[in-house]
């Protein structure tokens, strides 16, 4: 299915978790942020949250500095 990743169109497997497609991408286990459809994914529900054909998904990860 096709999804879009931080504006980029994406293929990915059907029934995709946003889990999955973080490990996918290298940011497993980083402090990041997701949004699907400019709503919140909270990290408590990345492994239960099931992507959609069509569905927009920004990753926004953490650098720290100062």
């Amino acid at each position: 299915m096709r999804i879009y990743l931080n504006g980029q169109s994406r293929q990915c497997a059907a029934e995709t978790s946003v889990a999955v497609l973080l490990a996918e991408t290298g940011y497993a286990g980083r402090r990041v942020a997701v949004e699907v459809n400019r709503e919140i994914v909270p990290r408590s529900r990345h492994a239960q949250h099931t992507l959609h054909e069509d569905d927009h998904v920004e990753i926004v990860h953490a650098i720290g500095g100062g």
